[in-house]
């Protein structure tokens, strides 16, 4: 790919920001340079004029940000109900929240937020019912709440914590070491870790880790090569590590190395961009010159390692069964031929399993949502474990010698409670169970299945009011992701709740690309056929509007990252058909995602726009080069994050301000590019809480909605 550069046009100029007039007259924006920078796909010319919006740091593009911030929140804070809906939103958030507990030694870890912290606070308790001592409070090593808690790992003995940190909402972590008994830290610090946990040896006497060399140019920008596996002595300084694998001929390949509760093996997932297949090598632990053994190399397949027993090894697998199963390989007897099936295929998707206890718990995915089988390690089914309804589950993790386990259950209308399951008696008990300010009964949750284009049946589910009229009138609002294997499963949020609140509908579709009816349901929506994603969530926002759930006037989408491509995919195809649109921190320029940070890794999941067989497709829905001048585009507030390193913000930048130069109707087209943020994992409550009411407020006003007398 070549390209070239050349300055013509006017220069760059903050024009001057206005609302825009009641009557509805189209909107001012900021007037954005135009660069002559034409890029060659194989033969084809792709303008790129906003090239210069991928420089974040120089003074042109922060005065763009803040001019278009500017207009953004003169826009969003100008709107009546604004307020309400952030102070319903806060009100909603106010309760206590808890993570599962994870036991190690006689000690019980866990985090909890007393409901508007804007970090969770690690716990640590040494029973169960214990009292609980503050362990790690991240909201006291920042004044605005951006350094989050992003990984730990605990020795067996429950004595020394690793832990990492991030800034700013950032993927690179800093990793500590924190004495449990006397809570201080001790002098280790290891930096440039991202996309890493960390594992310690047996012994307590140190940790496996994963890193990148320190980078020479922009941090936040530049692609991320060659991560590396090392161990850290504890007490010794970073340069000192030893450095375990790594693959001088692979620059893409990352490894999680995890040492197993034996000590025996040093088990190391190796992975590829986002690649749903992987490999496993392993080392032997116990011999000090052993090699690294290749024992599944040929990554055809995910192998999610569960646990061993002495040399047989446990894995999920969806190898030779796309809804996957549990098999199990003897290490000292045979190789990637000799795996055995322990828990076979069913017929619903095999989401995730653990070994605890000498148990497997097997979590299910029925059209969805959660079903949960019990077996020994032979693969008899011993039990089910009795769930409260249509939701979802997330936990059953532990050891093999564990006598308990926990796992939380979550739906659309009820938040995530805790429960301990008992193993020897095989049942569940409420552990925690929050407080929320919201009347749950007043709502239900129904599944339905719509005809996608290509008559594929996709699973939508649809939460609303208890007897909701079905005049085509209620405001509605459309969510998706569709990629990368990830599930759609349904879960509380405190900010849907504040939606439903105000009288909306919400709608979650299935759509192909995740990982809900197994991998034939996610090869159906990647690579060259993503269009089928597209489609899905059309059809389903179709037959919403069919059904006289709602009209065009009254739906409005979101979706966020690979869901904020989505979303950017049906501004530009179906721009008809939303009343309001919220793309998040999404991958909006298809032809250079793979140029930033971790981009690379998504070709697995939508191909390489630089090869001539990948191109076409990618271009014909790349939301950014599918902008034409003279449309009528919906109502649209982009939101991106100044310190975005899984996204580049830039995606969002070039597509917003394309979106306001080609736009020929008066709907408004605004970005809010949050500060001291990044792609969403750590964000401080507080920025939630005000993204969120932005948000809601800018449907309130497009769908031309009226707050309830109680919210306004």
């Amino acid at each position: 790919m070549k390209s070239i550069n050349t300055l013509y046009g006017i220069p760059l100029a903050i024009a001057a920001l206005t609302q825009g007039p009641a009557t509805g007259d189209k909107m001012t924006y900021p007037v954005a340079k135009r660069v002559e920078t034409v890029y060659d796909y194989a033969g084809t010319k792709v303008a790129d004029p906003y090239s210069w919006l991928e420089d974040v740091d120089s003074a042109d593009t922060k005065a763009w940000v803040e001019s278009e911030n500017r207009l953004t929140f003169a826009y969003l804070s100008a709107i009546p109900g604004r307020d309400k809906i952030a102070e319903r939103y806060k009100g909603l958030l106010n309760y206590e929240r808890f993570t599962l507990p994870q036991r190690e030694g006689n000690r019980y870890f866990y985090s909890r937020n007393d409901g508007l912290q804007n970090q969770n606070v690690l716990y640590v308790a040494d029973s169960l019912r214990g009292r609980p001592r503050v362990l790690i409070d991240p909201n006291k090593l920042s004044k605005d709440g951006t350094v989050a808690l992003s990984g730990s790992a605990v020795t067996e003995d429950g004595k020394l914590m690793a832990y990492s940190i991030s800034v700013a909402g950032s993927d690179w972590q800093e990793w500590h070491v924190k004495n449990v008994d006397t809570g201080e830290d001790t002098k280790d610090l290891i930096s440039w870790s991202k996309f890493s946990g960390a594992s310690w040896a047996k012994d307590g006497s140190g940790f496996y880790y994963s890193r990148y060399e320190e980078p020479k140019g922009n941090i936040m920008k530049e692609a991320d090569y060659y991560q590396k596996l090392y161990f850290h002595k504890l007490g010794t300084h970073q340069r000192r590590d030893e450095l375990i694998y790594e693959r001088r001929d692979q620059k893409e390949w990352g490894f999680d190395g995890r040492a197993t509760d034996d000590g025996h093996y040093l088990v190391i997932i190796v992975w590829h961009g986002t690649a749903h297949e992987n490999r496993i090598f392993y080392k032997d632990l116990l011999k000090p010159d052993s090699k690294v053994v290749e024992l599944l190399p040929n990554a055809d397949a995910e192998y999610v390692f569960m646990d061993n027993v002495g040399p047989v090894f446990y894995f999920k697998t969806d190898k030779r069964a796309s809804r996957g199963r549990v098999m199990s390989l003897n290490v000292e007897k045979g190789d990637a031929n000799s795996l055995e099936i322990v828990v076979p295929e069913a017929e619903e998707t095999l989401e995730g399993a653990s070994a605890v206890g000498h148990k497997i718990f097997a979590s299910y995915l029925k059209d969805a949502h959660a079903l949960v089988r019990v077996y020994d390690l032979k693969g008899k089914h011993v039990s089910d474990v009795e769930l409260p309804g249509l939701g979802s589950v997330d936990g059953f993790g532990g050891h093999l010698k564990d006598k308990e386990t926990f796992f939380s259950y979550t739906s659309y209308t009820s938040p995530a409670t805790i429960y301990r399951y008992d193993l020897k008696k095989g049942n569940s008990t409420v552990f925690r169970k929050p407080k929320v300010k919201f009347d749950a009964s007043r709502y239900e949750t129904v599944e339905v299945f719509v005809a996608s284009k290509d008559g594929t049946k996709i699973p939508v589910f649809i939460t609303a009011r208890k007897g909701i009229k079905l005049d085509g009138s209620n405001p509605t609002l459309i969510y998706g992701y569709g990629g990368f294997s990830i599930a759609e499963k349904p879960a509380f949020s405190s900010s849907r709740a504040v939606w439903l609140d105000m009288g909306g509908v919400y709608a979650d579709v299935v759509l192909r690309g995740g990982s809900e009816y197994g991998e034939s349901w996610h090869a159906a929506g990647k690579m060259h056929n993503k269009q089928n994603v597209f489609d899905d969530f059309i059809s389903a926002a179709e037959w919403l509007t069919r059904e006289r759930y709602t009209s065009p006037p009254k739906l409005a989408c979101q979706g966020a990252s690979n869901g904020g491509l989505l979303i950017g995919a049906m501004i530009t195809q179906r721009p008809d058909l939303w009343g309001a649109t919220l793309p998040a921190v999404g991958v909006m320029d298809m032809l250079r995602f793979n140029k930033f940070t971790i981009g690379y890794a998504w070709m697995q999941e939508y191909g390489d726009p630089d090869k001539a067989e990948d191109f076409p497709y990618i271009y014909k829905y790349s939301p950014l080069h599918n902008i034409k001048p003279g449309v009528k585009y919906p109502p649209t507030l982009v939101t991106t994050a100044d310190h975005d390193d899984r996204v580049f913000p830039a995606h969002s930048f070039k597509f917003a301000t394309a979106l306001q130069a080609a736009q020929a109707g008066n709907a408004p087209v605004l970005i809010r590019v949050e500060t001291r943020a990044g792609h969403g994992a750590g964000k401080p409550i507080s920025k939630i809480i005000e993204e969120v009411a932005d948000e809601w407020a800018f449907l309130l006003k497009n769908l031309k909605m009226t707050l309830p007398d109680h919210l306004g």
